[in-house]
């Protein structure tokens, strides 16, 4: 590849191929060598912090398909994860545990679901979708808390781990393989599903739907279509975070938990699957990252009480600077970086207009 002068694709093949480069393919090998070795480099918290961003990202990835790709706006992504946990909880209560089970019904149950608000939202645009499947999240919750008050003994519904045959997953360095593994799994996914004619429709949709409609496009179809996709991924998350957590309790996917996804996304950058594994891997550790800093900082009495608030705020303050400063997010930058690194010593500034 030539680095600075441009890398430009000649056959279908090139341009099909996901790992398209040697730069690329030798990045990606070292990547995956990093990540089989990391266990016996760090700690198990570490390995547990690891497993928390894969996870994250599954839902991040999954919202970007609704959000970044489609271009309609979700605020129900928790209640898509707590129907897929609390489906996992009724089958555990039923007596059917096996995850080969409770994934494919997490997921069925999130394509409903994905019908049900997807139908509906066919007529409303902006802030009346986004109260739309707001709506949602809390109907999915008093469903779910109904379950939980007469089945889990009002606190919640205790998870066995997962058992495949005789070999059972349990314990932070089988969990952290197996989430990067399905995070993995789904980022490449997500990659095909934005280079595929369904990625296309919503991303034409998502620029502008009266002209997709006029060049043909069925957007009520994709849009529903769109749905589908993100609420099934985000309930096999679900699952995940229930087999992982070995609890679930609806009060954890509280209003709190949408906005943290959406600031993936955003902090992240919309419509970009980098971006939103970059999204969930900054803002899963941002709170961690408050607290060691505070600690570092040796901050006396009362430094704990505000703490909180500030993780709360954060969240917010981040996502008006990236809307801001930064519209494209953490893949902006890294593209920046990227070509600052490619095109040295040859860098050059934007032209600028005579005036």
């Amino acid at each position: 590849m030539a680095l600075g002068g441009g890398y430009f694709k000649t056959t279908y093949a090139s341009d099909l191929a996901l790992v398209d480069t040697r730069l690329r393919r030798t990045a990606l090998a070292l990547m995956i060598l990093a990540l089989l070795v990391l266990p016996r480099l760090v700690s198990p918290f570490v390995l547990d912090l690891v497993a928390q961003t894969a996870l994250a990202a599954v839902g991040a990835l999954a919202l970007n398909l609704l959000t970044g790709l489609a271009g309609q706006v979700s605020l129900g992504h928790a209640g898509f994860i707590a129907a897929g946990a609390f489906t996992t909880a009724m089958l555990v209560e039923n007596h059917l545990p096996s995850p080969l089970l409770a994934l494919p019904a997490a997921a069925l149950v999130g394509a409903l679901l994905g019908v049900i608000v997807g139908i509906p939202a066919l007529r409303l645009k902006g802030l009346y979708l986004a109260l739309g499947t707001l709506a949602l999240h809390h109907v999915v919750l008093y469903a779910c808390g109904e379950f939980q008050n007469h089945w889990g003994a009002n606190t919640g519904v205790s998870i066995p781990p997962p058992r495949f045959g005789a070999w059972v997953l349990k314990g932070t360095t089988a969990w952290y393989y197996a989430l990067t593994a399905v995070a993995g799994l789904i980022l490449i996914l997500s990659v095909n599903l934005q280079r595929s004619r369904a990625g296309r429709a919503w991303m034409a949709i998502r620029d502008r739907e009266i002209a997709a409609e006029s060049v043909g496009i069925d957007v009520a179809r994709y849009k529903v279509l769109a749905f589908v996709w993100s609420s099934a991924l985000t309930s096999v998350a679900g699952a995940l975070f229930a087999y992982q957590r070995a609890f679930v309790s609806v009060e954890a996917f509280g209003f709190f938990l949408a906005i943290e996804y959406i600031a993936m996304v955003i902090i992240g950058g919309l419509g970009s699957a980098l971006g939103a594994v970059l999204g969930a891997a900054f803002v899963t550790l941002l709170p961690y990252g408050i607290d060691a800093g505070v600690a570092a900082l040796r901050v006396p009495g009362g430094a704990e009480y505000y703490l909180f608030p500030l993780k709360f705020g954060a969240f917010g303050l981040l996502m008006a600077a990236f809307l801001i400063f930064e519209p494209q997010g953490l893949v902006g930058v890294w593209r920046r970086v990227r070509n600052w690194v490619f095109l040295w010593p040859l860098r050059y500034r934007p032209l600028r207009s005579a005036s």
